[in-house]
């Protein structure tokens, strides 16, 4: 089901992690972003499209992770964008001749077999685009080092209505980039917490990929939490977050065990 969060922009959340697709009214049709997690759950969003009238004329995966970059025939064929770094992630994951393999080992057991991979794939946007090109309201690509290779948010300006990708979720804590070796992920997460500041003046509605949409007043809420866990997760302290222990949402206990191997891998003393 799509349900509007702003003027033009509706959202369909998926039941198991809780994703986020967007959609975007443009004037010929819509921008899909991020578009779900299994076969099922595309059918509805494009049989919601059906019902609005508006064709996906443009789709953008924020990110390289499986559940931002898939797609299903019944989205149709359009354009799908990412960075140039999103997309010369995936270009190289599906360069081995085992990749879609690969892919299927890391999938939800819940979902492994309702996942659509035949059309992973994005077409790379030139470096430095700052807007993204369609036939709509105008889209800021907000790239930033933090969470995975590539990664961008998006803002809808004439919306106010900021898609923040991974970050900025009220049930996962700030992943650091597990994909790529990276100089200090730590310092580049804190750089994409900036970047997503410095626009936050502009935002009405945060999108995030995971979790509840929001208003601005709970947007500056959501960057200073995971500032603090960045922070206490660098100084190797035990952070005070909702969404660990016993605060944490019902069924979301696992993201302690997210935090624990983080706690390892990137805490003081780690490699």
């Amino acid at each position: 089901m799509l349900r509007q969060v702003a003027e033009g922009v509706l959202v369909h959340q998926s039941e198991l992690l809780q994703n986020n697709a967007i959609v975007v009214q443009g004037r010929a049709g819509v921008l899909l972003v991020d578009p779900g997690l299994t076969g099922d759950e595309m059918a509805a969003i494009a049989d919601g499209l059906r019902d609005l009238g508006q064709p996906v004329v443009a789709g953008f995966a924020t990110h390289p992770d499986w559940d931002h970059v898939l797609w299903d025939a019944v989205l149709g064929d359009a354009p799908r964008y990412g960075t140039a770094r999103c997309a010369a992630f995936m270009r190289d994951l599906r360069s081995n001749a085992d990749w879609k393999a690969r892919a299927a080992e890391g999938l939800p057991p819940e979902v492994a077999e309702e996942v659509p991979l035949d059309l992973f794939g994005l077409t790379a946007l030139p470096a430095g685009t700052t807007h993204l090109p369609w036939d709509g309201p105008q889209v800021r690509i907000i790239e930033h080092p933090a969470h995975a290779p590539g990664h961008a948010a998006l803002l809808i300006e004439e919306h106010g209505v900021l898609v923040a990708g991974d970050m900025l979720s009220d049930v996962f804590i700030p992943m650091l980039d597990n994909l790529t070796d990276t100089n200090d992920p730590i310092a580049e997460y804190l750089v994409g917490l900036r970047l997503l500041e410095d626009v936050a003046v502009d935002v009405k509605v945060l999108v995030p990929g995971h979790g509840s949409v929001c208003g601005a007043d709970q947007l500056r809420r959501r960057i200073d939490l995971d500032r603090a866990y960045v922070h206490a997760l660098r100084d190797g302290q035990a952070p005070d977050d909702p969404r660990l222990g016993a605060s944490a949402k019902p069924g979301w206990e696992w993201v302690d065990d997210i935090h624990s191997g983080q706690a390892q891998r990137f805490g003081p003393g780690s490699a």
